[in-house]
């Protein structure tokens, strides 16, 4: 048989091929184990996606064909032209801001003993959902100092630098030698003369809130070429006893109100009264009248408005930051690890500073790593829909109205399925290149 194979060069028959896959598994096989996860990516994801598609060239009812018209409103509607531009800004700040404190946190970590725990706490957030991450900076943004943090370190820091009034509700009682002068201040209906004591009574400061030198009031003394007078809180709580515009002993002087003189609309003198609410002007004060200026009754700093119209987009991404800088730390550690250490060594010995290795040879070294972060991150800031939800307030939610967010709108608020299916392909449609930019350099890498 051998010879005649030789001579004549006649083949025996080839034995039938088994029909495997690449790792030696019959492909039935590997089809019916396939076929589950098969099934479940055509019902939650390519069926949805087709759906979707179809349904936004269809009007309200669904009925009627709308062809494109879906598609112009992405961009003649105001409510989606404002989603589009916040889409804009998280893409271009959430992402870029995350990915460099997650270098920064991963770098400046690398060589203290204490890092790993540090990396643990930036990292905790990510454990937290966003319905919890959104509730806590609902009430860390809280206007009230008393409640958000934001404004009481906010109010803490501002109050260091710039007093506030302690008699914000002050004004003149009944039958005041006082009246309104314009733009908050107060002033003498009549002008003083030197040798004279002046009363400058008011009411409207709740005694709990007087300031915490304040003294009980003291009627001044007459005083030659000078006017003395008090200014004092003209009313005891709980008191049935006291007379209108006359300095009483249990009454509380307005410690640190100022006063001054005015003359021909111009400030000729000043003073500023004393704990027990006494006060002292020169002989230059003569013909003037006093005048209490709007300073002393400056409202209380109550810090920004975190969720006001102009700040709540900002805030919002702050909270993202919070939650996804530990995510970026993480993954930016990681790839630190496997950076040679002989080139960060051969750069110091060749005299660069330390700035200077982490900019010219950590950050290029890294450069793969970063762009894996940045555009995972832009993949995950696309889609962002529950903080900005739970976070926002009503009156502020279409200043911080994203796309996710009004595709959720007009699909269940203003019943507009077919707008609301167009914004999904549109969404879609913005994710793919990122997404495939992704794809690509993922592979490069494996490939190297």
């Amino acid at each position: 048989m051998t010879s005649a194979t030789a001579a004549g060069g006649v083949k025996p028959p080839a034995a039938p091929k088994s029909r495997k896959s690449v790792t030696g598994t019959r492909r039935t096989v590997a089809a019916l184990f396939l076929l589950p996860a098969l099934v479940l990516l055509g019902a939650l994801v390519v069926y949805p996606i087709g759906y979707s598609v179809v349904r936004s060239f269809y009007d309200q009812s669904g009925d009627g064909f709308a062809g494109i018209d879906n598609y112009k409103a992405l961009f003649t509607d105001e409510g989606i032209r404002t989603a589009l531009k916040n889409n804009i800004i998280w893409v271009v700040f959430a992402p870029t801001v995350a990915t460099a404190l997650g270098l920064i946190f991963a770098v400046l970590t690398e060589r203290v003993r204490w890092g790993t725990a540090f990396k643990l706490v930036v990292f905790m957030p990510m454990a937290i959902s966003m319905l919890a991450a959104g509730i806590i900076f609902r009430l860390v943004y809280d206007q009230d100092p008393d409640k958000g943090v934001a404004n009481a370190v906010w109010v803490g820091v501002h109050d260091t630098f710039a007093q506030a009034s302690a008699f914000p509700k002050a004004h003149p009682g009944r039958e005041s030698p006082l009246e309104p002068a314009g733009g908050g201040a107060f002033i003498t209906k009549s002008p003083v003369r030197a040798g004279e004591t002046v009363s400058l009574p008011l009411v409207g400061v709740a005694p709990d809130l007087m300031p915490d030198g304040a003294k009980p009031a003291v009627a001044a003394k007459p005083e030659p070429d000078k006017i003395t007078g008090t200014t004092w809180q003209d009313f005891t709580r709980g008191k049935g006893v006291g007379t209108l515009n006359r300095v009483d002993s249990s009454e509380l002087g307005y410690a640190g109100m100022k006063v001054e003189a005015v003359k021909d609309g111009r400030v000729v003198a000043s003073a500023t009264a004393a704990d027990d609410g006494t006060f002292t002007l020169p002989a230059s004060a003569d013909g003037a009248q006093l005048r209490l200026p709007a300073s002393n009754f400056k409202e209380p700093y109550n810090g920004l408005d975190w969720l006001g119209p102009s700040l709540v987009t900002p805030a919002i991404i702050g909270a993202y930051i919070w939650m996804w800088a530990g995510f970026a730390m993480v993954l930016i550690a990681a790839g630190l690890a496997g950076v040679p250490r002989e080139l960060l060594e051969a750069a110091r010995v060749d005299g660069a500073t330390e700035w200077q290795v982490f900019r010219r040879v950590t950050v290029p070294l890294l450069a793969p790593v970063l762009a894996v972060v940045t555009v995972t991150l832009m993949i995950n800031v696309l889609k962002i829909f529950d903080l900005v939800f739970i976070i926002a307030p009503g009156s502020a939610q279409d200043d911080a109205n994203v796309l996710a967010l009004e595709l959720y709108r007009k699909g269940f608020s203003e019943d507009q399925p077919g707008i609301a299916s167009a914004i999904s392909v549109f969404l879609l449609l913005l994710v793919i290149p990122v997404m495939w930019f992704n794809v690509r350099r993922l592979r490069r890498e494996v490939r190297r």
